[in-house]
């Protein structure tokens, strides 16, 4: 039973719509310095769980000779479920699109061009390709996507003084950058099922973990200039449970540990720095 609950919150993409959230959420407080629902919060919920769960059912298509093996298993077998979530995710997300200002819808076109791109195979003719089927393009595309969101979107919508927004994208980009390289390494089967060069799959798995590292020392040292003392201690505090957390990754068999544990990073982040942000 506890399985099927855990199966549920994770594979059902409520939890990684959560994780954007989270991290919207979070961008609000440092630039606001409160936190309060809006439709740019609900959009980002239901875009991010049409998003990924309309991945999810369209990976099966192209990854068959897995659909026995771990999370393919899971998502296979609750796959109608989860084009429920879809369609849920999409009426959701069409109802708070409409809540927006022009200027944030009309922003919304190129993380939806780049999305929708990212999971349908729309690149040639012959044996189509999506954008993560281009080598070394997955990992920027996600990070691009998720800072996208989760900064820009929300500073959009509340107007706030973009002077610090830039740096804010940045670090983001770095931080989510560092985050999927596990992801990459734990994918290394898939991909090369695919014919898709990663960057683990040219660097190898050790050097990529440095290199997520690197990335994290270089998400601290920016949150350093830019954020309050407390805030930067909320910072380097997640940065050294994240290092952790991504240098035992390699060692992880279970795709709970990547699925809930390392994205759980960015539910972790937030919760620190609400934390902080109050003392």
């Amino acid at each position: 039973m506890l399985k099927k609950i855990i199966d549920l919150i994770l594979y059902s993409n409520f939890y990684i719509a959560v994780c954007a959230v989270a991290l919207a959420l979070q961008t609000q407080l440092l630039l606001l310095g409160k936190i309060a629902y809006s439709p740019v919060i609900g959009l980002i919920f239901f875009a991010t769980l049409m998003i990924y769960a309309t991945h999810r059912i369209v990976g099966l298509f192209r990854l068959k000779d897995f659909l026995e093996e771990g999370r393919y298993l899971v998502i296979n077998k609750f796959k109608l479920h989860i084009w429920i979530y879809a369609a849920l995710g999409l009426i959701g997300g069409v109802i708070c699109f409409f809540q927006l200002n022009l200027n944030v819808q009309l922003a919304l076109i190129v993380p939806a061009f780049l999305s929708l791109g990212y999971i349908f195979p729309v690149f040639g003719k012959k044996n189509a390709l999506r954008l993560r089927d281009f080598n070394g393009v997955k990992i920027f595309l996600v990070a691009s996507v998720w800072s996208y969101v989760t900064v820009l979107l929300p500073a959009l919508y509340y107007e706030t003084d973009f002077s610090i927004t830039g740096w804010m994208l940045l670090e983001r980009f770095l931080f989510i950058f560092a985050i999927t390289l596990p992801f990459d390494i734990r994918d290394l089967e898939v991909d090369a099922f695919n014919k898709v060069k990663t960057i683990p799959a040219v660097l190898g798995i050790q050097k990529t973990l440095w290199l997520s590292i690197l990335l994290l020392i270089a998400f601290l040292t920016i949150t350093f200039f830019i954020y309050s003392w407390n805030i930067f201690l909320g910072m380097f505090i997640f940065s050294i449970l994240a290092a952790i957390i991504i240098l035992k990754s390699p060692q992880q068999q279970h795709d709970y540990y990547f699925t809930g544990l390392v994205d759980g990073t960015m539910i972790l982040q937030p919760i620190i720095i609400y934390w902080l942000a109050n003392l």
